[in-house]
């Protein structure tokens, strides 16, 4: 913080506590704790009696004023002093393993991380192995001071401001011009704004080709023509968005590479609003014209609004009375499209407002005669995809053969995989399961690698109420015993014709698509990763088998044969993937879905390539032009990582035997509940942390030899890292929120780095 910050800070703390402290001047604990905000209670009671020098029991202005000036304005030697002093409960000059146990019990607590107790003791014993120099089993303000000068990353937080100990300040908005106003803006986004330009000249070339053949009629009738063809040309190109399979294929193209297909979901939505101000606008100029006809006394508008007659457009004259219909669907469509509608538990209202296309297609057949002309491509094509996507879904009846429950109501479903299914890693697929919901379909992205033959894994976190049905639905035993346990036993019988060989691993086999025998890791439950292993022609090796392999069934994991639909795959930007350079995978929360199955896929030819040319440095050919992955996997909690951690746990492990120190696949782990490097309430735990990770090689939090980072991530620094590294074009994938994607994408815009946002 600058100067400027702390002063402000310093007077925002002085009008809280003159409001808090009123006239006597002097505040106790609990008011202490609300003026500067402080809500666990070790650190408040230290600070506090810290900054109560006379140790009276209450805090007066005077007391406060100086114990923060220090603080402000003091040397890294006096911050330094104030945390030795935090962690020295006793004040006798030292801090023993109880105390040291006390502080990191607070620190965990304020860090919301739950660890073993042995651990707690790991963490305090490697603190006093590294700083107690003198083996007397305590740790001196001189021994600390000399331990924290070997890690500069927590030194450094010691020469911040104490005020973002205490209080982190509110982001400052800095002066700078408007993003649309930037070079950097128009140039990562030229695709974008090339097509949306195209679209808009199309709609005012149209409007004014139509405007101007009825122009001597009245300006009304030139308006609503004008209007009406732009809606012609809208109401047909709205389903080309919609047209998965095709733009599916069409993104393997280089056609699909110079447009914006990322952002079909956003096109779409803008059709639609563009439909319904088109709809407004022409509605509204020819009601102004029917005004007009009514006060020349050619009839009353009423008449022309509600009556058919010859003359009036449309099939029979039913414009008017079609048009008025289209108007009413059009705003309920666009009503119930919100997102407070779709994701405020009434989903039902918008999947059945938006089935009312139907209707208004057919309706404009009816308003406008050529229509049809426009329709007759996209709209074949569209009619086409529903044809062959219903009875393809249908025909592939599968079945649910395992589901996990995992923390944070998270389901883990385990699907049969048909022989026929082919897909790329980050793709999607629309799923329906008639025991949840008959005519409900909801997309997910596939977790699993298309390289694992047998079944496809889908995670889905219960965020609306189709999703949270989905998850009660296998929290009662009762409601998988009324759908098919028979079934289930001869599903299971004809998928494992033999005894399993690995007890307690759940594992799957995978054919190989050459000579050559492959493998695939499957992973214990503890977290220990294994491989099956198995040649083309399906038999067993001599040394492991190839089969589905069963699993000692737990609380919260379960088998079963639920039927149900798939319809897909479709495709998605991270299908570039393969195509960057050096990519970076960004993952928020159940945002890590996608790239599970990219990270296996990326690992597996990674191994085959290193198999075939183990030399070669770079698997850099027409197939797969990558050199470098990083994957930025950000949590709210320790308890979101168990999620995947048995799959990074496997490819950590896998790129140590391909290549020992590796860095072809970098993971990067943040955890934004704990307290970051710079909070004196976690300078203690941090430290221990790393000396901890350092000896043992693994992350205290995750197990994996990543370090788990605390607090969020820095964009400018982890991005100006990767750009550091000149390992080519950098393209920038990311799943989660819209609000941290804006983030994201404005930070890759600065370095110049292609960003791909995950949207269906």
């Amino acid at each position: 913080m600058s100067t400027a910050e702390d002063a402000a800070w310093l007077s925002w703390v002085t009008e809280r506590f003159q409001s808090i402290a009123g006239q006597g001047e002097e505040i106790g604990l609990e008011e202490f704790k609300a003026a500067l905000q402080v809500k666990e209670s070790f650190f408040a009671e230290r600070f506090f009696a810290l900054f109560d020098v006379d140790g009276s029991g209450t805090i007066s202005l005077g007391e406060l004023h100086s114990a923060l000036r220090l603080l402000l304005h003091g040397t890294a030697a006096d911050k330094l002093r104030f945390l030795f002093q935090v962690y020295d409960v006793d004040g006798s000059g030292s801090i023993d393993t109880a105390e040291l146990l006390l502080v990191l019990q607070a620190c965990l607590r304020e860090s919301e991380i739950s660890l073993p107790p042995q651990r707690l003791h790991d963490m305090a014993g490697v603190l006093l192995e590294a700083a107690d120099k003198d083996g007397n089993g305590s740790i001196t303000f001189q021994e600390l001071q000399q331990q924290l000068e070997a890690f500069p990353g927590l030194m450094e937080s010691l020469t911040i401001s104490a005020a973002s100990w205490l209080k982190p300040p509110a982001p400052t908005r800095q002066s700078r011009r408007p993003r649309c106003l930037t070079s950097w803006y128009w140039h990562n986004r030229r695709g974008q704004l090339a097509f949306l330009g195209g679209y808009v000249s199309l709609n005012l070339l149209l409007f004014i080709l139509a405007a101007l053949q009825h122009v001597s009629r009245s300006g009304w009738v030139a308006v609503a023509r004008g209007c009406g063809q732009c809606l012609n040309f809208n109401c047909a190109f709205i389903a080309v968005p919609m047209l998965r399979r095709c733009l599916t294929r069409l993104r393997a193209t280089a056609a699909g590479r110079a447009l914006p297909l990322e952002r079909c979901v956003s096109l779409h939505q803008l059709l639609g609003s563009a439909v319904l101000a088109l709809a407004v606008l022409h509605t509204g100029a020819h009601v102004a014209n029917f005004g007009r006809l009514a006060q020349a006394g050619h009839g009353a508008l009423s008449e022309f609004l509600l009556m058919a007659h010859p003359g009036g457009g449309g099939l029979g004259g039913t414009a008017p009375q079609t048009g008025l219909a289209l108007q009413v669907l059009l705003f309920a469509m666009l009503t119930f499209s919100s997102p407070c509608v779709r994701r405020g538990g009434h989903f039902e209202l918008f999947y059945w407002s938006h089935l009312s296309y139907i209707i208004v297609w057919a309706l404009l057949f009816f308003h406008a005669p050529n229509f049809w002309k426009w329709f007759l491509v996209p709209g074949g094509l569209f009619v086409l995809e529903k044809a062959v996507g219903t009875a393809v879904s249908r025909a592939m009846g599968l079945h649910i053969v395992e589901v996990h429950l995992l923390p944070s109501q998270v389901t883990h479903l385990v699907i049969q995989r048909p022989h026929s299914f082919r897909y790329e890693p980050g793709d999607y697929i629309y799923l329906n399961i008639p025991a949840i919901a008959a005519y409900e379909w909801h997309p997910f992205s596939i977790s699993s690698a298309p390289e694992q033959q047998d079944t496809i894994w889908l995670h889905i976190r219960s965020l609306g109420q189709w999703t949270t049905r989905l998850y009660e639905f296998f929290r009662q035993p009762e409601q998988l015993q009324l759908h098919g346990s028979l079934e289930r036993k001869r599903w299971w019988q004809r998928v494992q014709p033999t005894p399993c060989t690995t007890p307690g691993t759940l594992g799957c086999s995978v054919p190989s698509t050459g000579d050559a025998a492959i493998e695939l890791t499957s992973y214990r439950r503890s977290g220990a990763p294994t491989t099956t292993r198995g040649t083309e022609d399906g038999h067993r090796d001599q040394d492991t088998s190839l089969q589905v392999v069963s699993v000692e069934l737990g609380e919260n994991q379960q088998l079963c044969s639920i039927k149900c639909y798939i319809d897909g795959p479709y495709g998605t930007p991270t299908r570039r993937i393969f195509t960057s350079e050096h990519a970076v995978l960004i993952g928020a929360g159940i945002g890590i879905t996608p790239f599970a199955s990219i990270l296996q896929s990326i690992m597996y030819r990674y191994r085959q390539r290193k198999q075939s040319c183990p030399e070669r440095e770079t698997l850099w050919d027409e197939d797969m032009a990558l050199r470098k992955v990083d994957f930025i996997w950000i949590n709210r909690d320790q308890q979101h990582f168990e999620w995947f951690l048995d799959l990074l746990a496997a490819l950590e492990l896998q790129q140590e035997e391909q290549e020992p120190g590796g860095r072809f696949l970098e993971l990067h782990l943040y955890m934004t509940s704990a307290l970051g490097r710079s909070d004196v309430k976690a300078v203690g735990l941090q430290l221990a942390l790393d000396l901890l990770a350092a000896k043992e090689q693994k992350d205290s939090i995750t197990g994996l030899r990543t370090r788990t980072q605390p607090g969020r991530p820095d964009w400018s620094q982890v991005l100006g890292r990767v750009a550091e590294e000149r390992k080519g074009k950098v393209h920038v994938f990311f799943c989660g929120s819209p609000a941290l994607a804006k983030v994201v994408r404005v930070h890759c815009e600065r370095f110049g780095f292609r960003f791909f946002k995950e949207n269906f």
